[in-house]
Formats: structure tokens, C-alpha cells, sequence
């Protein structure tokens, strides 16, 4: 890809993301969310594991925190952490199976071409073997784009029930403080 048509695409790649949080904001400041919410009833739980599977990709957390905010002003936290972080673990699994070996595969291909053996020789140690899902998991959790953590889960190739588990970890801690500061807020 030469640099004018990465120009273009980061230009698209923020205007959408820029466009999601004008629509987040839109969709609070005239209740849209809390109406939809309020309508779906019996089946709000289906519609907390839809916010959770779009808290995972970069273009679409904003707009989940939104609902999922407020989802939090109204539903127990447990049920929320617990159907929110299966949808982030079921969005994170899909950006994992697409990218985990395609990642590994091009970042070995990337230190092919570095001279020192000791550069790639650092990804094969044990605490590289151990920091790298930590930090994974970390980003996860934090309002950071997923695709990023999980690029580093699948760089460490993990396996796929471990990333199951340390995905609904982390998003369910995400979806936690998330409800907690709305539930603090509205106090």
C-alpha cells in the first residue's frame, strides 16, 4: 500500500470513528438509547451481549459505552458484566480467529529481515511468553482498542480457550467500571 492510499485510509478510519462518537453523543443527549433500551424489555439481556460484541472493535467502543452506560442505569451490575463481557468475548473472538495467525505469521515475517538474533530471540523467552498475554489482557480492559490486545494474545499464541477466558475477564472488568462510574453518577 503506497502512502497516499494510507493517508486515505486513515482519514476514512478517523472519520468513522469521529462519526461514531457524534452519534454516541446524539443518541445520549436525546435518550435514543434509553428509549430502545426501555422498549426491548424481556429481551434486554440480548441487547447488552449486542453492546458488549461492538466494545470490542475500535470503530464501534464508543458507541457502546454509550448503551452499555445506559444499560448501567438500570440493570444489576452482575447480569450486566455477565452478557456484556459474553458479547465482548464473542466480538474478540472474531477479530482473534481472522487475525491470531495472520499477525504471528507477519511478524515473523517482519523479524526475518532484522540482522541481530537477539531481537527475535526475545519473543521466544519465558517472561516475553508471560507479559505478552498480561499486557494483552490489559489492553483488553482498558478503553483501548481491542484489535490491539488481541494482536498480542494471538502473537503469544495462546490458546483459544485461554483467550476465551482472559477476553470475558478483562471486558467484563471494562464493563464493571463502566457501570460502576454511571451507578456512581447517578447516585
Amino acid at each position: 500500500m503506497n502512502m497516499n492510499n494510507q493517508n486515505k485510509q486513515l482519514i476514512q478510519d478517523i472519520l468513522i470513528i469521529i462519526l461514531s462518537i457524534t452519534f454516541a453523543i446524539f443518541a445520549i443527549k436525546n435518550g435514543l438509547f434509553h428509549k430502545i433500551i426501555l422498549s426491548m424489555g424481556d429481551l434486554r439481556w440480548l441487547g447488552i451481549i449486542f453492546a458488549g460484541i461492538f466494545f470490542t472493535s475500535f470503530f464501534t467502543t464508543a458507541l457502546s459505552i454509550a448503551i452499555l452506560a445506559s444499560f448501567a442505569e438500570n440493570t444489576p451490575l452482575p447480569i450486566l458484566v455477565l452478557f456484556g463481557g459474553i458479547g465482548a468475548m464473542i466480538g474478540d473472538y472474531i477479530i482473534f480467529t481472522f487475525i491470531k495467525d495472520r499477525v504471528s505469521k507477519d511478524f515473523e515475517y517482519l523479524l526475518s529481515f532484522s540482522k541481530p538474533n537477539r531481537f527475535s530471540a526475545i519473543f521466544k523467552t519465558r517472561i516475553f511468553k508471560f507479559f505478552m498475554p498480561l499486557l494483552g489482557a490489559i489492553i483488553i480492559a482498558s478503553p483501548l482498542p481491542d484489535e490491539i490486545g488481541v494482536a498480542m494474545l494471538g502473537i503469544s499464541k495462546i490458546k483459544d480457550k485461554f483467550f476465551l477466558v482472559i477476553s470475558f475477564l478483562a471486558n467484563g472488568i471494562g464493563i464493571l467500571i463502566i457501570g460502576l462510574i454511571v451507578q456512581t453518577i447517578l447516585r
